[in-house]
């Protein structure tokens, strides 16, 4: 399956001269707007956003903006394994607050379906 990549999407949330957040930042407003701009990354296998299909496992914002996120794939053969990680830290960085970013990739557990939001279950069929 080559030739699939992450398409970047056209981020909400933006650093800007006008924007700038300096720590300590309020970390459920970054928390909410690193969401924001993780919904808006689809899965090139699956056309829903990877927030919502369940790929990303945890979300620690600390109040010195710094983020670490825990997320899967849905297979560990994925072929945007090195690209989609990538576009999630872009993602988070983004995000005006925000001063530096961890992303960590996992197989444990293993993503399946139940993982998925309610809405993105649906999509999918389940």
């Amino acid at each position: 399956m080559g030739g699939l990549e992450v398409v970047e999407p056209d981020w909400i949330h933006v650093k800007t001269d006008r924007n700038h957040v300096d720590p300590p930042v309020d970390v459920e407003t970054v928390r909410e707007a690193v969401i924001d701009n993780l919904m808006l990354v689809e899965d090139p296998e699956i056309p829903i956003n990877i927030y919502d299909l369940g790929l990303i496992y945890d979300l620690d914002v600390s109040a010195d903006g710094s983020v670490r996120v825990l997320m899967t794939l849905t297979a560990p053969n994925c072929p945007v394994a090195g690209s989609l990680p990538e576009m999630v830290r872009k993602g988070v960085l983004n995000v005006p607050g925000t001063t530096g970013c961890e992303v960590d990739l996992t197989w444990d557990p293993p993503w399946g379906p139940e993982k998925a939001s309610e809405d993105a279950r649906l999509a999918l069929g389940f």
